[in-house]
């Protein structure tokens, strides 16, 4: 699968995989400020962005897909940072391709299955009637109906956009297959022998994704980890907490 990419900067590869309902421009601004020391690339994850749209979506799958883009692009290893969805995308790359991931860096997810808190969000834009949407402010006017929070509806408003031959409004992502393979999304597919790697966890102090407590759980999977707590910053660490964020990656990398 031919992933869609963009790239910054030069030096030692590092690849960030964004998380579900994103796309590669939510970490533009953190990778171009890696990009100083640097060779960055953010890519869209199948059913993401301007990435292939399948009816299949699992880690094993995502995994493969960023093994393919990685050996596409000349990349025998390279650092690797995921946040949530994109993090355990990350997780299993580590695992099943340990000799291509010199680091892991997992942002606000754990290795673990969750518990769906997205019904909200699934229910309000297949309740959005693309066919009949005139602006992006409309979208905005109707989501306001279902989605309080401003910022969560201005990251999920990213992925529309006007189709140029239909003249209508579509949806960059696969929101069917998300959908359809939301269980798969919340659990843990990891198996098989543990990345042995440096990995460190990176969570949000507002954020309940990861669990200090549960570190001893991560380190089976993970046993050369470490955990910082980004204060101040709740699951969507990027945008809420950069600089520090930022601080926090680039000390983890330089680190012999």
């Amino acid at each position: 699968m031919e992933l869609n990419f963009k790239s910054f900067g030069q030096g030692e590869p590092v690849i960030i995989l964004h998380g579900m309902f994103g796309t590669l421009d939510n970490w533009q601004t953190i990778a171009k400020k890696l990009a100083k020391n640097y060779l960055v690339y953010i890519v869209d994850l199948r059913n993401h962005g301007r990435s292939p749209h399948t009816e299949e979506l699992s880690y094993s799958l995502m995994a493969n897909d960023v093994k393919e883009f990685m050996e596409e692009n000349w990349m025998f290893e390279a650092t690797v940072i995921g946040h949530s969805m994109g993090g355990k995308v990350a997780m299993q790359l580590a695992t099943e391709y340990p000799d291509m991931v010199t680091k892991l860096v997992v942002v606000d997810i754990a290795p673990k299955k969750y518990v769906g808190s997205h019904q909200t969000i699934f229910d309000a834009l297949f309740g959005l009637d693309l066919s009949t949407l005139a602006s992006r402010n409309d979208a905005d006017d109707y989501l306001q109906t279902k989605i309080k929070n401003e910022g969560v509806r201005q990251f999920l408003l990213k992925n529309l956009h006007l189709d140029k031959e239909s003249g209508k409004y579509a949806w960059k992502m696969n929101l069917q297959s998300i959908f359809d393979n939301y269980a798969h999304i919340l659990g843990n597919s990891l198996e098989g022998e543990p990345y042995e790697g440096e990995t460190l966890f990176v969570n949000g102090a507002n954020s309940d994704y990861v669990k200090a407590a549960e570190l001893p759980d991560y380190q089976l999977f993970f046993p050369n980890t470490s955990l910082i707590t980004i204060e101040g910053a709740g699951h969507w660490v990027h945008a809420e907490k950069p600089k520090e964020l930022l601080a926090a990656l680039n000390e983890f990398i330089e680190e012999d």
